[in-house]
């Protein structure tokens, strides 16, 4: 009996914003078509080793990596920005300069935010009235030196204060790489491994604590045995319930977590964790569908594969970078598709010094929330969230009043952070944040420089 063929009808997809399959290749970008690296061998490339020593530093290094692709032009630019409004240094790994499009250094969007141009900025409003160093005060609700206790059931345990490479946004500008012209930074007091120890000694007598990020800095840059002797001291905490590692470096330097020593010291703490019935996870910190390589999903399948719950994505949203429908979903679908990360968060840009070229408004956060509804599955849709200063993280959709005239949203809370155990009106009052100035309505703009004329009370 013969099976009736049946001709099945392909969906127009003209109509929709936007088109799925994606129209781009998950390849390793070739590195030799980069001047400073056409004699670098695979084995060089793929050793943690040559990358960290080949680390560019300044940008000397960077002009010998790309020769005549950095322009006499760009380079005076992004010299005079190190010299007058760069709150981080200069530190990119070869494996990320590689993600680069080299055919037009301006508009690459992975250049627009680890070797931010002065040009870039904002002349009118390079830094908001109300930015600070430690926008988010993290410092003041340190327990002991480096551990923020700020929501009632989580911690964040900054192990160090370097990274592999260092980017323009970085939320803990302050206190996280070296001292640049505009910032000198503020540096750790007590030796590492004692404040690694008043850490562990503070989480077992906190026993409300359930939720530990082991952060930084970068995870990548401590020591894999510092790092298992802290993470394995918090398994056996039995209050500690959750913990998530936090490395940029899963994406930057992938070649670390592809070490023998790092994955067999990964391996024992993920047995160790299912053995506790302990959730451990691995977040990164993935800004664009450009740097979703080869590498970066081996080295997060090694994770999974050993047993770690989940590798969570956790970008910025950032003007010019990623502030498009097309530009989240290609990035949320290369990470699910090829590398099995979890889009997780896209955090607003804080409000730190000379970020307002970086920064979106509440609105336009809002509208790419609304944008990227729909596309993928409901686990692996990204929030976009605010993080308000002594309020924590919030949906962008939580805002609870918002003057869009003047920039200011008005946000609540229900908890108190851990500075604030004797505020009676700590639960009722109102929290503000700020759009970016440019993007507000005349009317707006003016009243900000209104404020900022007026003498200080």
């Amino acid at each position: 009996m013969s099976v009736p063929v049946v001709a099945v009808a392909v969906p127009e997809q003209s109509g929709q914003p936007f088109k799925y399959p994606l129209d781009r290749a998950f390849i390793e970008p070739d590195w030799t078509r980069l001047p400073g690296y056409r004699a670098v061998t695979r084995i060089e490339w793929e050793s943690a080793l040559w990358q960290r020593k080949n680390t560019v530093k300044n940008l000397r290094e960077l002009k010998e990596v790309l020769g005549d692709l950095l322009s006499d032009e760009l380079a005076l630019d992004l010299e005079r920005d190190q010299r007058e409004r760069a709150t981080m240094s200069i530190l990119i790994t070869p494996h990320m300069l590689n993600t680069l499009d080299e055919r037009d250094l301006r508009a690459d969007p992975l250049r627009h935010y680890m070797l931010p141009a002065f040009s870039d900025r904002r002349t009118d409003w390079p830094s908001h009235p109300r930015a600070s160093r430690d926008s988010l005060h993290e410092q003041e609700m340190w327990k002991v030196e480096g551990l923020t206790h700020r929501y009632p059931t989580k911690v964040l345990a900054e192990m160090l204060s370097t990274c592999p490479q260092y980017c323009g946004h970085c939320t803990r500008m302050d206190l996280v790489g070296n001292s640049v012209p505009q910032v000198k930074k503020l540096k750790f007091v007590v030796q590492q491994k004692d404040r690694h120890l008043q850490m562990l000694e503070y989480l077992r007598a906190t026993p409300q604590v359930r939720d530990v990020v082991v952060s930084g800095g970068d995870i990548a840059n401590l020591p894999i045995q510092s790092l298992e002797s802290f993470v394995s001291a918090l398994l056996d905490i039995e209050n500690v319930r959750d913990i998530r590692l936090a490395s940029k470096g899963l994406m930057g330097i992938p070649q670390h977590f592809l070490q023998d020593d790092v994955l067999h010291a990964l391996d024992r703490l993920a047995r160790k964790a299912v053995e506790r019935n302990v959730s451990l996870a691995m977040h990164t910190h993935v800004n664009h569908a450009n740097q979703v390589t080869p590498l970066f999903g081996r080295a997060a399948q090694k994770l999974l594969s050993m047993g770690f719950r989940d590798v969570r994505n956790q970008g910025v949203l950032l003007r010019g970078v990623n502030d498009s429908q097309k530009a989240l979903l290609d990035l949320c679908f290369m990470l699910q598709d090829h590398a099995r990360v979890l889009p997780y968060y896209f955090y607003m840009c804080d409000l730190i010094p000379n970020s307002e070229h970086w920064r979106t408004s509440v609105a336009v956060a809002q509208k790419l929330q609304h944008d990227i509804m729909g596309y993928l599955p409901g686990f692996a849709t990204p929030r976009i969230v605010c993080d308000v200063p002594f309020v924590g993280k919030r949906w962008v959709h939580q805002v609870a009043e918002y003057d869009r005239e003047k920039g200011i949203s008005y946000w609540t809370k229900n908890y108190k952070t851990g500075i604030e155990a004797n505020d009676p009106d700590a639960l009722t009052r109102r929290y503000e944040y700020y759009d970016p100035i440019d993007q507000l309505p005349a009317a707006g703009q003016q009243w900000w420089r209104d404020q900022v004329e007026q003498p200080a009370a």
